[in-house]
């Protein structure tokens, strides 16, 4: 996991996302997902350009059921941005950083 975005597991959401004082973007994914793959670098850069501002995590889902179950994920990747431990958001499937940074920036 690169620096500045934190793997989150079932047992760790609860601390680490609902109870975080930033908002959180939470990237659902797969090894085994081309599209997450490509995904995957955005978050990274996303996570360097909003330092500070935004915390960033990913949740493995092939290791984590019970977390996308819980949030209704149904294909990966899903970006969901939660604030004050609350879904405000998510996007479906891969896109370019201008797209995500777009809906960050309408979000926050």
């Amino acid at each position: 996991m690169a620096e500045g975005v934190l793997a989150v597991t079932d047992a760790t959401f609860e601390a680490e996302v609902v109870k975080a004082t930033l908002p959180t973007v939470v990237d659902f994914w797969a090894e085994w997902c081309g599209p997450c793959r490509k995904v995957g670098p955005i978050i990274e850069e996303l996570a360097n350009d909003y330092a500070g501002k935004v915390k960033f995590a990913k949740v493995n889902v092939d290791d984590n059921s019970a977390t996308p179950v819980k949030f209704g994920i149904l294909s990966i990747p899903t970006i969901i941005l939660f604030k004050d431990g609350v879904l405000v958001d998510k996007m479906i499937g891969a896109r370019g950083k201008a797209d995500f940074k777009a809906w960050l920036d309408s979000k926050l």
